[in-house]
């Protein structure tokens, strides 16, 4: 592939800038590719033909200057590096947006393979599947373990208020997409506002914690966990919560949801909540708050593409299908909220 082939990414001028920063690293003439998938940030694989590394930059066009913040990533990045939650090493951050267009970094490639559909994992077999699974909320609750002062992240996030304002923006989100009527997302808002818990002891929480969102090693470990462009303090039962409603909505078939918890052996919201209860030693009695937050959320995410599908701004496979997944998303969300 050519220097030019790459959106968003000019080869040459990201060799001569990590040429000045980080003398030898590269051996010779980059080449690279964009990766599939993530949140929003955009993603690419470059090589000198020895070694590989992986590049972060914002999306193409306009964004707000608070969104997409590419040293934010790069400082958890760096900071959980010689902790036990693995992640890619980190090479440079580059603030000059006249490098490339916008700020970037550059971190390790790290071997491993993501899992999105059950059918990939349904391949392993049902033992290795167990196992991966574990391996996921294990590497959770080794990150919810960490105490973000040491790391020196005790400034990375607003945990006092923090449910409060995850529902107030998801409120605003719904409000911002409602062109129709969805049977019981106002009595969920309304359920969660009503009984919002006390958060316990706070901590770096990922923000989109799921098993397409890491890379899994040979020997079915977590090998890295990915996409930390929401990462901040908070409450981290949230993760706990958006881990298993992923794993459930995924059941409804959807082209934007992995359906990874339908395959044999990954382990159900059961299983999550007492092997977590176990490995963090938190206390899990308001998990169900937390549920119904997550399903209100996805359904709030969903109603989002739709909204924007049905009135012509934006294209994908699947999207056509995703409206009719939004008020059984709510359903489970008023049902969690009651158990």
């Amino acid at each position: 592939m050519s220097e030019q082939d790459l959106p968003g990414l000019d080869l040459r001028r990201l060799r001569t800038y990590v040429d000045e920063r980080v003398p030898g690293l590269v051996k010779d003439v980059l080449t690279g590719q964009v990766v599939q998938g993530g949140r929003s940030n955009l993603t690419y694989v470059v090589s000198d033909g020895r070694s590989r590394w992986v590049v972060r930059r914002p999306p193409l066009g306009h964004v707000l200057p608070t969104a997409h913040d590419m040293s934010r990533e790069y400082r958890v990045l760096r900071a959980l590096g010689p902790t036990a939650v693995p992640v890619p090493a980190t090479v440079v951050l580059c603030r000059d947006t006249t490098v490339i267009g916008a700020p970037f970094y550059v971190m390790e490639f790290v071997p491993g393979r993501s899992f999105r559909a059950a059918a990939e994992l349904a391949e392993l077999g049902e033992h290795r599947t167990i196992h991966i699974g574990n391996s996921l909320v294990d590497t959770l609750a080794a990150l919810h373990a960490i105490d973000p002062e040491a790391l020196g992240l005790e400034d990375f996030g607003r945990p006092e208020g923090y449910l409060e304002r995850q529902l107030r923006r998801w409120k605003k989100q719904l409000d911002s997409s409602r062109s129709r009527d969805l049977d019981g997302i106002d009595l969920l808002h309304g359920e969660l506002t009503a009984a919002l818990p006390v958060s316990g002891a706070p901590a770096l929480v990922h923000g989109d914690y799921r098993l397409d969102n890491a890379l899994v090693d040979e020997n079915d470990r977590i090998a890295a966990v990915l996409d930390w462009e929401m990462s901040t303090l908070g409450d981290p039962l949230t993760d706990v919560a958006l881990m298993i409603a992923y794993a459930e909505a995924g059941e409804f078939g959807l082209e934007v949801v992995p359906d990874v918890g339908a395959a044999p052996g990954y382990p159900g919201p059961d299983d999550v909540v007492a092997r977590y209860a176990r490995s963090s030693g938190r206390d899990i009695s308001s998990l169900n708050w937390y549920l119904g937050f997550a399903f209100f959320k996805l359904a709030v995410i969903l109603e989002g593409i739709f909204y924007r599908f049905s009135h012509g701004q934006t294209v994908g496979a699947g999207f056509e299908s995703i409206g009719a997944a939004v008020e059984p998303l709510i359903r489970l969300g008023n049902e969690r909220l009651k158990d």
